[in-house]
């Protein structure tokens, strides 16, 4: 999940990038920030309350069996 959260994070930074920061709405900032918030820490909130409201949980994607 963190390579994931990175991924998009660095896609979302770039296009606000290649777009001009101060072209760029603030609320893209948001989940921009969120994503890296979510590579770094590991600690993601939205998806901890996305996780709660639907009653599944978030499984890394190793394939394995527990």
């Amino acid at each position: 999940m963190r390579v994931w959260f990175a991924l998009v994070g660095v896609i979302l930074w770039a296009g606000i990038y290649l777009t001009g920061f101060s072209v760029v709405s603030w609320v893209l900032y948001v989940p921009a920030a969120g994503f890296i918030f979510g590579a770094v820490t590991g600690i993601c909130p939205s998806l901890d309350v996305i996780s709660k409201m639907f009653s599944f949980t978030a499984k890394g994607a190793s394939g394995q069996k527990s």
